[in-house]
């Protein structure tokens, strides 16, 4: 009996060394489309991808978009052309360790410096004192709000920001649920370096999938073009240290929640009370939504009742 369990094992180590070592996938038509009509910056010393275009004539208006966790600028390709339509120039990057970015490793990713990415690509762009309007979505709206904070406190280098759309993001850390994988990604130092070497394709996808609307859900291309961004130079093996910002929110809360809550940017804030991992609407879902907004100072507020974390 001893012997056959030895064999097992001696069988499953090629085979585990074999699934560690899986190639990432190729970059689809759409992929390599999105790539080349983009450019890179460098910030501090790593290659930082955006995309820019200009839209609207007699337009001055600038709209800079932040992705969210776990994906790319590419999260914006749907409304790209109705926001060309409204703004004379549409700016989206790969934050450093996402999409197209570099993602050194080891490195301790945070929500500041992704904010200092979005300045220095202001000012590569040459727009420093242009007034910018952000829009962004999950992790990209801690971002936003660190860039709120620095623009409320004329901190050096700052954003002018004209306004500012959060979407589904955590906002509030007290609302945030992330998933089992998150939280054991964030806090299991000794498991995170084996986690994020046996994720998949099919786990990515099934726990993205569930985040998604029911009328939203992305097509296996889709899905597999989100999975391409993450395992793009090795970027599921930076997961664990990107997943800080969870712990960083928390720690953070004061300075992000304070900069929103003391702003007179006018701020727009979408919901979509189907997210699960923004479980605000409870018993009370009206006077909790309605206790938050009345937080904000100039703010309005969408809600969007067939939302999910992901339209």
């Amino acid at each position: 009996m001893r012997e056959w369990w030895l064999l097992v094992g001696l069988l499953c180590i090629p085979l585990l060394a074999v699934y560690l070592h899986i190639p990432p996938p190729q970059l689809s038509p759409a992929l390599l489309t999105w790539r080349s009509a983009g450019a890179f910056f460098t910030f501090r010393s790593n290659n930082i991808f955006y995309r820019e275009t200009y839209g609207a004539v007699g337009s001055s208006d600038v709209v800079i978009l932040l992705h969210g966790f776990p994906t790319s600028s590419l999260d914006w390709y749907k409304i790209w052309e109705p926001l060309n339509r409204r703004f004379n120039r549409v700016i989206a990057l790969d934050f450093l360790g996402f999409g197209f970015s570099d993602k050194p490793r080891p490195h301790r990713y945070s929500i500041f410096e992704q904010a200092s990415v979005v300045e220095a690509l202001v000012s590569h762009l040459g727009l420093t004192e242009q007034r910018v309007n952000l829009l962004s979505h999950d992790y990209g709206d801690t971002v936003a709000l660190e860039l709120l904070y620095r623009s409320d406190h004329n901190r050096t280098g700052h954003l002018t920001i004209n306004s500012l759309c959060l979407s589904n993001g955590g906002i509030f850390p007290e609302t945030h649920h992330p998933r089992f994988l998150q939280k054991l990604l964030k806090d299991s130092s000794f498991l995170s370096p084996v986690l994020t070497r046996l994720t998949n394709y099919m786990m990515f996808s099934k726990g993205l999938g569930d985040v998604f609307g029911p009328y939203t859900q992305p097509t296996d291309a889709e899905f597999l073009d989100m999975w391409t961004g993450v395992r793009f130079n090795d970027g599921n093996l930076v997961m664990d240290s990107i997943l800080q910002f969870i712990n960083q929110r928390d720690e953070h809360r004061d300075r992000w929640v304070g900069a929103l809550t003391s702003t007179f940017i006018p701020v727009h804030m979408i919901y979509g009370p189907l997210d699960p991992l923004f479980k605000m609407l409870v018993k009370t879902p009206w006077l909790n939504l309605e206790k938050i907004y009345c937080l904000v100072f100039a703010s309005t507020l969408s809600v969007a009742t067939f939302l999910h974390h992901h339209t």
